[in-house]
C-alpha cells in the first residue's frame, strides 16, 4: 500500500510517518510533501495508492488540490486539527477524516477502509466540500449508505427516522434511503438547514411540514400525508422554531 503524506506542518508529517512505519509495515512511504503547490505534480509522479492529506494548508488547501485532478485515481485519508468548516466540509460530503493528533486506532481504521476499497471519493464529493469551506451550503449532500453512497437534495428530504444505529430518510419521491449513520449524525449534518427534531426518534424538514394539530405535545402532517408525533417535551420549542419559520 504506497502512500504520500502532504502537510505544511513538519513534526505532523514525522509523527504520522513514525506511526506508519512502526505499526502499519505494509503501509509504504513514497514521500512527503511539505507545500501544497508542488503535490499534484508529486502525485502524478509517484501515482500512490493513497495519501494523508492535511486540510488546512496555506496556498492551496486539501479541497482545492483535489480539485485540480480530473480523475481521482488514488483514495485519499484527510488529516486535520480542528476547524469547524473543515469538519462541516467533511461531513457535507460524507468524507472520512483523521482528527490531530492522530491516535494508532483511527489510523487503524483508515487503512482499513482503504484495503478493502470503502473510502474511494467522487469529484462531487470534492465539489461539495470546497463549496462548504468557502462557507456555501450546497443543495445536494453527499448521503453514506449501506451500500455506498447517495447524492440528494435537502429540499427533497421529507423526514428521518432512527432505525437502531441506522436512519430511514423518505424522499418526496417515495424512496427510502437507509443511510449508515445515528439519527443523531444526519441531524448535526443537517443543522444548517431547516431541520428540527420534533422527537428523539424523528427529525423532519420545516419546509416539508403541511399542518399542526394541537395536543398535549401535538402532531405534525407532512407533504406526503404521514402524521408523525411531537414530544410533549420539544412542543414548545417547536411551535417558537414553527412560527418563525
Amino acid at each position: 500500500m504506497n502512500c504520500i503524506i502532504i502537510d505544511d506542518e513538519k513534526h505532523c508529517i514525522k509523527t504520522l510517518s513514525s506511526l506508519l512505519k512502526t505499526n502499519f509495515p505494509e503501509v509504504n512511504i513514497l514521500t512527503t510533501c511539505l507545500d501544497s503547490t508542488k503535490a499534484y505534480d508529486l502525485i502524478q509522479q509517484y501515482k500512490p495508492d493513497f495519501i494523508f492529506l492535511d486540510i488546512e494548508m496555506p496556498l492551496l488547501n486539501g479541497f482545492d488540490l483535489l480539485s485540480k485532478f480530473e480523475h481521482l485515481f488514488f483514495d485519499v485519508v484527510f488529516t486535520t486539527a480542528y476547524d469547524s468548516y473543515a469538519i462541516k466540509a467533511i461531513k457535507y460530503s460524507a468524507l472520512d477524516y483523521l482528527l490531530k493528533p492522530i491516535s494508532k486506532e483511527d489510523l487503524a481504521a483508515a487503512i482499513e477502509k482503504i484495503r478493502t476499497k470503502q473510502s474511494s471519493i467522487s469529484k462531487a464529493q470534492v465539489q461539495m466540500a470546497t463549496a462548504v469551506r468557502n462557507k456555501q451550503l450546497p443543495d445536494t449532500i453527499a448521503l453514506p449508505t449501506t451500500d455506498g453512497l447517495s447524492f440528494a437534495s435537502v429540499n427533497d428530504i421529507i423526514y428521518c427516522t432512527a432505525d437502531g444505529s441506522y436512519t430511514r430518510m423518505y424522499m418526496t419521491d417515495k424512496s427510502e434511503i437507509l443511510l449508515s449513520k445515528t439519527l443523531g449524525d444526519v441531524d448535526e449534518l443537517l443543522s444548517e438547514y431547516n431541520f428540527f427534531r420534533i422527537h428523539h426518534s424523528t427529525l423532519i424538514n420545516l419546509k416539508q411540514v403541511k399542518k399542526y394539530i394541537r395536543g398535549e405535545g401535538g402532531e405534525v402532517i407532512m407533504s406526503n400525508g404521514q402524521s408523525l408525533q411531537v414530544a410533549r417535551t420539544r412542543k414548545a420549542d417547536f411551535l417558537n422554531v414553527f412560527t418563525r419559520f
